[in-house]
């Protein structure tokens, strides 16, 4: 029991300070109708159905198989490098970072291995994070916060976008010549030989025996994958986009969403990651009570709504940025430098964005003499980003 609670502590970090910290909240203001209204429901709701679709499109490994089919027009190290940044750059967009970094940083590292580019791994790992993180910071639906704050302020999708596009774009392209400076050209020929099923079968799927994030079945691959199967979860994630830009009624999409799941593969529902919902109750349950204490809403406001950008980066890397967002958004009505600074604040140290840990978790396991160099080359490149790109924000604003 003991040993249990504390994986729990360690695996769910946040979860367990927001639910101590609501239960707290629970003492100061004592439960009334008013708790009915903490929780922002379309958000919860939306962000539930999307968890759900990625997680069926990732148990048919349809993600990788992207990736390996795009090996083939590979000539070149450089060409690899930008090839595998580009993925979870473009992928996180709209399957979140984290489960762009779960799904396609194993790959990279595998793909490195069969390329004997072995000796990049790490400068190749700390490029895809910030690949993912950059991206998924462009689209409401990237980032679990980026869905929360819009729904909350109400901006179209279009103008989301038009808000982020300046720094995604900048990331790109520093993204690319990183790429360019650290890759050489000389030149790349191991998977001009092998089709993308074969690539799979044979280093880049995950061990039958271990863990398997994409639960993708390696004996027999791809008999279990069925085409009908990734048609109706394509058209379940559109279902989710339509509703997210608030083309279509919040209750189509969770009943078509849920009883869709339901029908083609139940099992979605037991590996999904049910602690990030969980989470951001916990969160609005905190906001919603500490906000009908006066001293203490008024004390936060007039230390948020000064500089909302500023304080956004600052506590993102203390405390990383969903639950950053969480706590100023219940203070602060200043919402365009809310959003760029939640995002900004993404960059820089290891735990300012938790899906970086994904990343840092999967090298200190591939390669443990490598922590130390690994956190340095991260913490490096990371800060660059973020005082370039917090450069520019002065600049547009």
């Amino acid at each position: 029991m003991r040993r249990r609670l504390l994986t729990i502590l360690r695996s769910e970090t946040i979860l367990v300070v927001a639910t101590i910290l609501a239960l707290i909240s629970c003492f100061i203001v004592h439960p009334d109708n008013d708790y009915w209204g903490y929780v922002h429901v379309s958000t919860i709701a939306q962000l539930v159905c999307l968890m759900l679709v990625v997680c069926g499109l990732q148990r048919l490994g349809v993600f990788r198989v992207i990736g390996s089919a795009l090996l083939h027009r590979v000539n070149t190290a450089r060409g690899l490098a930008i090839t595998l940044v580009a993925l979870p750059f473009i992928s996180a967009m709209f399957i979140t970072n984290d489960v762009a970094l779960v799904t396609f940083v194993p790959f990279g590292v595998a793909v490195l291995k069969m390329a004997k580019l072995e000796d990049k791994s790490v400068m190749m790992c700390v490029l895809m994070t910030i690949a993912a993180n950059v991206g998924s910071m462009l689209t409401p639906i990237g980032n679990a916060h980026n869905l929360y704050l819009k729904a909350l302020t109400g901006l179209s999708t279009g103008r989301f976008l038009e808000i982020m596009a300046p720094y995604s774009g900048l990331a790109l392209v520093m993204l690319v010549i990183m790429c360019c400076v650290c890759f050489g050209s000389q030149p790349v020929t191991e998977f001009k030989d092998k089709d993308s099923s074969g690539i799979e079968r044979g280093l880049l799927a995950p061990n039958p025996e271990g863990a398997q994030p994409d639960q993708i079945i390696v004996d027999g691959y791809g008999k279990h994958r069925r085409n009908w199967h990734i048609a109706a979860y394509v058209a379940l994630f559109i279902l989710c986009i339509l509703t997210v830009s608030d083309l279509l009624p919040l209750w189509v999409m969770c009943v078509v969403v849920v009883l869709a799941v339901i029908l083609i593969d139940p099992g979605v529902f037991r590996h999904t990651d049910w602690a990030l919902p969980i989470t951001f109750i916990m969160f609005f349950i905190f906001i919603g009570n500490m906000r009908r204490v006066p001293q203490f809403d008024e004390l936060a406001q007039a230390f948020v709504g000064q500089h909302p950008l500023e304080v956004a980066v600052v506590f993102s890397q203390v405390i990383s940025n969903v639950p950053t967002t969480l706590l100023l958004s219940g203070f602060c009505d200043k919402w365009v430098p809310l959003i760029i600074g939640t995002n900004l604040g993404g960059m820089g140290t290891i735990i300012a964005s938790m899906a970086s840990l994904i990343t840092y978790k999967c090298v200190t396991k591939e390669y443990p003499t490598k922590k130390g160099r690994y956190l340095a080359v991260y913490s490096a490149a990371n800060f660059s980003f973020l005082i370039i790109l917090m450069g520019l924000s002065y600049i547009i604003e």
